[in-house]
Parts: C-alpha cells; sequence; structure tokens
C-alpha cells in the first residue's frame, strides 16, 4: 500500500492542484476496503469445522487475486481444527465483484466428522461483508494544515509567529494541534505522527463496533440459497 505514494516534505510551499492529472487518477484508483467475517452462526460443532475449511479456501483464493487479507480476530470452537467465527480486513481493487461469488449462505453436504451416526448431511455457514465507516489508508493529500499562534496562560502569545500547527484529517474530520516548539516545521512532524495514532484509534474504534455487529448476526445466519456448495470429505466445490 505504500507503492507509489508521494512523500510529503513539511517545509515545501507547493500543493497539489486540484486539476491536476495525477492527483486525480490516484483519488480514482484508491485501495478499497471491506470487512469479510464467516461465522457458523448458532450452529453445531459440525458448522465450525465447516468454517475452517472455508476460511483456508478464501485465504487461498484471496492470494491467487493479489488482493491483502489481514485477520481482525477469531474464535476458535470447542475443538480443534474448528472456529466460530473469523473476521478479516480485506483491501484490495473490484472487491464487489470478487466477494459476490462468498457472500450469502455456504453450504456443506457431508457426513459428521464428529457424529458418525448423525442423520443429518446439509451444514451451513454464513460470510457476510461489511464496509468500514472511515478510509483507513493514511493519504497525505488528504491532510489539510492551518497555522496559528501558539499562546500561554493569560492570553500571552509565546512567540509572535504562526508556529503553532493544527493538521486535519479531511475524510473522518480528526483534528491534532501542536505547539510544542517554536518550529513549525517540527510542529508540523510531530502533528502527522499524532494524526496518524489519532487514526488508528479511530481505526480499531470501528473495527470493534463492526465486529459487534458481525456478533450480533451470528444468531441471524440463514439459510437456503447457498451461494457455494462443498461435497463429501474433500470439501470439492459443486459447479
Amino acid at each position: 500500500m505504500e507503492s507509489g505514494r508521494q512523500t510529503f516534505n513539511p517545509d515545501s510551499k507547493s500543493e497539489a492542484r486540484p486539476n491536476d492529472p495525477v492527483s486525480s487518477i490516484r483519488k480514482e484508483t484508491k485501495m478499497e476496503q471491506k470487512i469479510v467475517q464467516i461465522t457458523a452462526g448458532q450452529g453445531p460443532l459440525e458448522c465450525k469445522w465447516v468454517v475452517a475449511k472455508v476460511q483456508k479456501l478464501f485465504r487461498t483464493d484471496v492470494a491467487a487475486n493479489r488482493y491483502t487479507l489481514t485477520e481482525l480476530s477469531l474464535a476458535n470452537g470447542e475443538r480443534d481444527g474448528t472456529i466460530s467465527s473469523v473476521t478479516f480486513l480485506l483491501e484490495g481493487f473490484g472487491l464487489d465483484g470478487f466477494l459476490s461469488n462468498w457472500k450469502g449462505s455456504i453450504l456443506w453436504i457431508g457426513q459428521s466428522p464428529y457424529r458418525k451416526n448423525h442423520k443429518r448431511k446439509n451444514w451451513f455457514i454464513g460470510l457476510d461483508v461489511f464496509s468500514p465507516k472511515a478510509d483507513f489508508e493514511f493519504d497525505l493529500q488528504d491532510v489539510r494544515f492551518e497555522t496559528f499562534r501558539s499562546s500561554g496562560s493569560g492570553g500571552q502569545h509565546v512567540n509572535k509567529v504562526e508556529s503553532a500547527v493544527r493538521a486535519i484529517h479531511i475524510p473522518t474530520g480528526l483534528k491534532v494541534e501542536i505547539s510544542a516548539t517554536p518550529s513549525q516545521r517540527l510542529n508540523k512532524n510531530m502533528a502527522l505522527e499524532k494524526l496518524k495514532i489519532e487514526l488508528e484509534k479511530l481505526k480499531a474504534k470501528q473495527i470493534a463496533q463492526a465486529n459487534h455487529q458481525h456478533w450480533t448476526a451470528h444468531a441471524k445466519l440463514e439459510r437456503g440459497n447457498p451461494v457455494r456448495v462443498y461435497e463429501g470429505k474433500k470439501f470439492k466445490l459443486k459447479t
């Protein structure tokens, strides 16, 4: 994600032009992000075994399409080789088309690996997709700087130049202010680092909120009309 990203020079007075074709292309080709959860819902141990199998196949398909996948959370099942739920952050281009082949209920048809005499052979799990509320990619073109005079107690100016810096992340509205040094350049650098930290905090908060929604969805796992059907011990995809 870092390749091709411009380097920011706090001393530079030049700014990207609104009609700059290079900037327009970068905006149009911004990396997409989706939160993906694979869950057994309230299904039995067999469904959790299916989740473990499907998440491996999903990882393989993601790698084959050269997307970036980050595991956000994982809840193991009661036995080795089983997973109740796993949540990922998926990044890349054209994600909707790729995920259309995965999103929905997924069915495995086979004999229970834990209860040999069990009559049930249809085991459903779910794969759901959510869009992050905020854009988590830190792009320097999304940061606006404002300068102002730093002031001390009683309204007395610490210095007569506008050395204090306010950094604003336009997509999220996050803002930080730094007036630690009399150097505007150093304050800008410090503001950038602090803004990155605040953005990561926001990211963590929103992922936690999304995870809560995902766990709520466990009880609402829909069966029928599966988007994918696998069969047998070899987990062969039915076409």
